[in-house]
């Protein structure tokens, strides 16, 4: 063997070469392995020597690779292709240098990238299928699940799939998808009998190609058996910090290689979904009990305790035709702070619903709108930009309504009356100003006193007022407006001194 050929035999590509006949006139070590199985069996490199590829491997011929060997011989130009060669089931990178008196090929097995390939892109294809099953708005939670658990016995390869959860000692299956019909949604089996016991006591993922080999000890319960369980893998699900349940794949065939990372890490994160949608299915529950409460106060108020207030309205009114008493101006202000008080309660209790529906607002339209309700002689607003905002424009209104209200009788937006050493310059009024916040909301500010810092993180808890007059609910009212479309609103100095309130996360329309 020539220094030639050991260097050709040491490559870790294969190597072969054909004359203008297409007959071997050599094959590296490993090219003499790959053809000798492609001619059908173990060539040794002189019985293939002076054979034609074509006749040697009949096979290969009408292939991709035919074609390419051919026309690099017809236009003397090298090509480089990957194929798979269909007898072999193996793919190759292949790369043929043509000359005057035949063809050199280098050729490397490329299967296990291909095969990788491939199931990277399965494994996208899953996790696609999964995004689109849980954003399909138009399915019910139920629907999603049995999206999910097709979606899961199809990459993990088993005919069981079950969303459970656990009540006392028992185990109760919620969703099931289950080929043979056996298993019912409603069904239930005694939690200590199942294998999503071990999940649900550890509160971490229990993965057992073969319950026989990985998890001995649960060989002897009824779902390995009784119901045939021969391999498993289900995540606990975790609802407000507690096991609510499992979301489990199972088969009653043994797996030799057991479950792969990935197909694990897609059962966790389908199971964290589900906890996801458990949770918020108990918050949206827990938000219509307490607006379910709230409503029945609010209807309290407004009946129960408005119709004693008119009553003791109109009998004072009567009083006061036959008798004239200097307390009866305290007593009418009394009853008209209870009925200002009555007033932000109901407006306190229905602006913090989530806002369902909005629409294109003009916020310089509307601020000046609200102005007109509140302005005075001694105030002045002013609109720097022009630009729109989706929002309820009711209750967007009742934002500028009380903003601008506390700053026309307090001289800022805070409530705050003003200092002595701001008495002077608050003679000559208060200036009000609506603008855009960079692009990320917009904000409402004065050149009042302000707010002291410290009082800052408390303006828009209920109840908090610096005026003997107010009632404490304005700010609270114009956090809940902002919260309920999902604005952030703080306070904080203004470009004057003043008191500036910003709301950002705003959706521009």
């Amino acid at each position: 063997m020539s220094a030639h050929e050991e260097i050709l035999d040491r490559m870790t590509d294969a190597f072969f070469a054909v004359d203008d006949d297409w007959q071997f006139t050599y094959l590296n070590e490993r090219a003499t392995r790959i053809l000798g199985r492609a001619a059908g069996d173990e060539e040794d490199r002189a019985d293939l020597l002076g054979d034609s590829i074509w006749e040697a491997i009949p096979a290969a011929v009408d292939t991709n690779f035919y074609e390419q060997y051919h026309e690099a011989m017809r236009t003397q130009r090298p090509v480089s292709f990957e194929e798979r060669y269909e007898p072999l089931d193996a793919w190759f990178e292949v790369q043929a240098y043509p000359s005057e008196t035949g063809l050199s090929v280098y050729f490397r097995d490329i299967s296990d990238r291909k095969r990788l390939e491939a199931d990277l892109r399965r494994r996208d294809e899953v996790f696609r299928r999964v995004y689109r099953a849980i954003a399909d708005k138009s399915a019910t939670f139920e629907e999603k699940v049995e999206s999910l658990l097709d979606i899961g016995r199809d990459a993990l390869g088993t005919d069981y799939g079950a969303l459970s959860r656990v009540e006392d000692d028992e185990y109760v299956f919620e969703v099931v998808r289950d080929s043979s019909g056996e298993t019912r949604a409603g069904d239930t089996t005694p939690l200590s009998e199942t294998n999503c016991e071990r999940a649900v006591v550890t509160e971490e993922t229990l993965v057992a190609g073969d319950i026989a080999e990985d998890a001995p000890d649960l060989a002897n319960r009824a779902g390995f058996t009784e119901q045939g369980i021969r391999c498993y893998v289900g995540t606990p699900l975790l609802v407000d910090g507690q096991v609510y349940g499992t979301f489990c794949f199972y088969d009653d065939a043994a797996r030799s290689e057991g479950f792969s990372d990935w197909q694990v890490t897609l059962v966790e994160l389908m199971g964290n979904w589900v906890s996801y949608e458990r949770e918020r299915e108990r918050r949206e529950a827990e938000l219509s009990r307490q607006r379910d409460r709230l409503d029945e106060f609010a209807h309290v108020i407004s009946h129960d305790l408005r119709n004693p207030l008119n009553v003791a309205a109109g009998r004072l009114a009567l009083v006061r035709e036959d008798i004239d008493h200097e307390q009866f101006d305290a007593i009418e202000d009394a009853l008209d702070r209870i009925e200002a008080i009555v007033d932000d309660t109901l407006t306190l209790a229905r602006e913090g619903r989530t806002v369902s529906e909005s629409e294109p607002v003009s916020l310089a339209a509307l601020a000046e709108e609200c102005w007109g309700m509140v302005a005075s002689d001694r105030a002045e607003v002013e609109v720097t930009d022009s630009f729109r905002v989706r929002a309820d424009p009711d209750r967007l209104r009742q934002v500028f309504e009380n903003l601008f209200r506390n700053s026309v009788e307090h001289g800022s937006a805070s409530g705050c009356p003003p200092t002595d050493d701001d008495a002077e310059s608050h003679e000559e009024g208060v200036s009000v100003r609506v603008g855009l916040l960079d692009g990320r909301g917009f904000y409402v500010e004065d050149d009042g006193p302000g707010i002291p810092e410290a009082d800052r993180e408390s303006v828009f808890q209920t109840g908090y007022t610096t005026s003997d007059d107010g009632t404490g609910f304005g700010l609270a009212i114009v956090a809940r407006i902002a919260e309920a479309h999902g604005w952030r609103v703080g306070v904080t100095e203004g470009t004057d001194g003043g008191a500036r309130f910003e709301f950002e996360n705003v959706e521009f329309a």
